[in-house]
């Protein structure tokens, strides 16, 4: 089966309540189902979501991925698990280790391909599928079916049934678009400014430094922020994640990378602190302010130099409207809300 269905769409239960149903035990170090993801805190986040389904079907479930301890992760599979969800790194370690065996393995779940592909995994997810002894099902989703995905498909998918949930537009058309034309020296107290008044907020910078910076001044400014990237603890980012779902913290700053994958309700605004590098990183990064058929508010900030790369960006994604000069000042941040950038 292969599914395109963007973020949020629900996919996650609509793969694993079936696989939990028909779930055949497990014996040690060897899973009869197994999901691949491309993040640490996806695999992290999916597990939360399966963990009580799997329990009430008697059946146990566990996330694998780099930046934990190895030890503990052997454990679990020594105890017995039969859903494993993982990322495609740790769980080639684990493999060539003699740790873990792919050969109960009945069905392999390949999610966020396009991601995958995106962030240069593929040629293990491939690795890991020809590992697989055949007799599986092999279902796979993602946000795109074209390039590299379309050939995933063609390769281990033998005539796949179909299923589409929701198309991109819809979710840009229920989105309120904000791209502000602000000053270098301006931008933090901008930022600053819009989730002073606005609820939870998920700030977008394009590199770890920048993402670390930007919270640091953002607490200079008074507002309670954290980032989230690859080279924090995983500890620390699982600590940043919860504080932000529970509304203990206000902003979460991440790249790309890290907030990939993320299902965060309730998510009042998304600020492209630095603009994305093209018109799917844009659509990737407003999706957590537009959820499963909510609406939200995005922001854009645009330096003078970037202006011409973020209006093609604007074209691509089917946004008609003009950029605003904006200070830190301007008494229209105090409610985002009410504002109609098209009026």
């Amino acid at each position: 089966m292969c599914g395109k269905a963007k973020t949020g769409s629900g996919k996650t239960l609509a793969f694993g309540l079936p696989v939990l149903a028909n779930l055949v035990k497990a014996v040690p170090c060897r899973p009869t189902a197994l999901a691949l993801v491309p993040t640490r805190e996806l695999a992290v986040q999916v597990c939360d979501e399966l963990d009580p389904l799997a329990r009430a079907a008697g059946r146990r479930v566990t996330a694998i991925y780099g930046g934990a301890k190895i030890e503990a992760q052997r454990k679990e599979l020594l105890d017995g698990v039969d859903f494993v969800v993982a990322t495609p790194g740790r769980l080639i370690d684990l493999l060539q280790q003699g740790d873990l065996k792919l050969d109960a393995v009945t069905v392999v779940i390949v999610d966020e391909a396009d991601r995958m592909a995106d962030m240069g995994f593929l040629p293990q997810v491939e690795w890991l599928l020809r590992h697989i002894p055949g007799g599986h099902q092999t279902l796979l989703f993602s946000a795109t079916l074209d390039g590299v995905v379309d050939s995933l498909i063609k390769r281990y998918q033998h005539d796949p049934v179909m299923h589409e949930v929701q198309s991109e537009t819809v979710t840009v058309d229920r989105m309120v678009h904000h791209f502000f034309k602000v000053h270098q020296l301006d931008k933090t107290k901008v930022a600053a400014a819009v989730a002073r008044h606005v609820g939870r907020t998920i700030m977008f910078t394009r590199t770890k430094f920048g993402a670390d910076r930007l919270a640091r001044d953002l607490k200079a400014e008074g507002i309670d922020a954290a980032a989230i990237h690859g080279d924090l603890r995983q500890n620390h980012r699982e600590a940043a994640l919860a504080d932000f779902g529970s509304g203990k913290l206000a902003v979460m700053v991440a790249t790309d990378v890290a907030a990939r994958g993320l299902h965060i309700d309730d998510v009042d605004v998304v600020i492209h602190f630095d603009p994305p590098e093209d018109h799917k990183t844009y659509l990737h990064r407003s999706g957590r302010t537009a959820r499963a058929g909510e609406s939200g508010i995005v922001a854009t900030l645009v330096l003078w130099d970037q202006e011409l790369e973020v209006k093609r960006m604007m074209k691509r994604v089917g946004i008609e409207q003009n950029m605003v000069d904006l200070f830190s000042n301007d008494k229209r941040l105090v409610d985002l809300a009410a504002w109609d950038p098209k009026a």
